[in-house]
């Protein structure tokens, strides 16, 4: 349970940093304020992720587990 905990952490804060950064650039462009904008979308959009990430990841190994035999 500690790993999956971690890993979802881990993971959740990756996927969250890099897509909030993605969509608030081009949603945004370099504004002067970017990196709080960013920031902010970031601080809303990984306790979400996590949350998410730790529900759906056995359901995502599984049907890789069917998709790979």
């Amino acid at each position: 349970m500690k790993q999956r905990i971690l890993f979802t952490v881990i993971m959740s804060f990756f996927l969250s940093s890099l897509m909030t950064l993605w969509v608030t650039y081009i949603n945004l462009g370099s504004t002067p304020n970017f990196l709080q904008l960013w920031g902010h979308a970031f601080l809303l959009a990984w306790p979400a992720a996590a949350v998410i990430s730790f529900f759906t990841a056995p359901l995502a190994q599984t049907i890789t587990k069917k998709v790979l035999p």
